[in-house]
């Protein structure tokens, strides 16, 4: 991923990714963003602070947000 993106366009394609359930596992979408797993970790904290109920799937090995 390119450094010039602000944090806020990185946690909206985050949050892109997790609507669509399509992030793969943790490692790989750090990979993915060009960070660690444990900042990939904080990014999903701060979407669920935002109100996002995000789960992740470990069968399947994605983020996805979680519907009632």
């Amino acid at each position: 991923m390119t450094n010039f993106l602000t944090y806020q366009e990185r946690l909206d394609y985050l949050l892109q990714l997790v609507t669509h359930g399509n992030t793969g596992s943790p490692s790989s979408l750090a990979n993915r963003f060009g960070v660690s797993k444990r900042t990939i970790k904080r990014m999903i904290d701060v979407l669920r602070l935002k109100g996002n109920n995000i789960s992740y799937c470990r069968k399947r090995e994605t983020y996805h947000i979680l519907t009632n």
